[in-house]
């Protein structure tokens, strides 16, 4: 497995661009890359040539978490000005305003059949389901406690929830918090699990195995990556090399690898068989906020995998992954 340097577009935003997802190609056209920015800012992208195809200037504060529904038609941009804007990918109209308290919004992802929209909600301590058919509130999953602690503990702050991932038979979800625990939530009876331990700081951004639904990846500001049975609650095995704060994850469509961004300014490619990362992309000149690898059965656009990294520096890089 390799990655090769495709492409970077400088100054692609006015600030640090924070979040990048691919939105599925449609019947009508291929797929296409979402970015936001601390600029207020949401950006779609031709993958080919990175030429900018639409700005979304919907928000008053910086955009945190962009996400693509599976259809391709619909995505979601979250900001630090509390709301999520769902919005037309081709019109950009927009479809739906969700609003939570003040900087109660972080990342976000639509289900795998694109029924839900799970949004984490930050010094609330849960992940707020919404329907994408009414765009109503159909569930809030709290996180509990930690087992022992007082309900005076000032605890709660340490729950802060940053990021949420879904199982690739949309049974279950994920979280990372503040304080490094990763939360199981049963979606269908809203029913916490328990949570997989193993990191010390927290946990950004988490991604289930899109081969198996019982594989999770974790990435946390302890530098390392794990990998979870997150039925079983067992840590499978865990892997380090970034030099700071590992930012981002994301699994290759075949499953075999993933890659990860980190403060450290790099991107790596790590092999899930050898548990080693086997490549180190140094394209960006600052922390690397967001990796995202193309969905598979885009058929229509030149090249086999691609990913995508979004960085402090303000810039897009394009990868070939082969």
């Amino acid at each position: 497995m390799k990655l090769a340097g495709v492409k970077s577009v400088e100054r692609a935003h006015e600030e640090s661009v924070w979040t990048v997802a691919w939105i599925p190609p449609t019947d009508s056209r291929s797929a296409l890359i979402l970015t936001g920015s601390l600029d207020e800012t949401v950006k779609i992208w031709r993958p080919d040539e990175l030429d900018p195809v639409g700005t979304n200037t919907g928000h008053c504060l910086g955009v945190v978490s962009v996400a693509a529904h599976p259809s391709g038609s619909l995505a979601a941009s979250a900001s630090l000005d509390s709301f999520v804007r769902v919005f037309d990918v081709d019109s950009n109209a927009t479809i739906a305003t969700l609003e939570a308290p003040p900087s109660e919004v972080w990342q976000m992802q639509f289900n795998p059949k694109g029924t839900i929209l799970a949004v984490a909600g930050g010094g609330s301590a849960s992940v707020k389901l919404w329907d994408t058919a009414t765009w109503q509130l159909i569930d809030t999953l709290a996180i509990p406690r930690p087992e022992g602690s007082k309900p005076s503990d000032k605890t709660g702050s340490k729950k802060f929830v940053l990021s949420v991932a879904w199982s690739l038979d949309g049974r279950r979800l994920a979280c990372g918090s503040m304080d490094g625990t990763v939360s199981v939530f049963d979606v269908a009876r809203a029913k916490f699990l328990h949570h997989l331990e193993g990191h010390s700081m927290p946990v950004r951004s988490l991604v289930f195995s899109p081969v198996d639904a019982r594989v999770l990846f974790t990435a946390s500001d302890d530098t390392h990556v794990m990998l979870h049975d997150a039925e079983g609650r067992s840590p499978i095995g865990a892997m380090s090399g970034h030099a700071s704060w590992v930012l981002s994850i994301d699994a290759s469509p075949d499953g075999t690898a993933v890659a990860t961004g980190s403060s450290d300014r790099t991107v790596k490619l790590w092999d899930l068989n050898m548990r080693a990362a086997v490549q180190t992309m140094s394209s960006h000149s600052d922390q690397v906020w967001g990796v995202a690898f193309r969905p598979s059965g885009d058929t229509s656009s030149r090249g086999g995998g691609r990913l995508a990294s979004v960085s402090d520096d303000r810039n897009i890089s394009l990868y070939n992954y082969s």
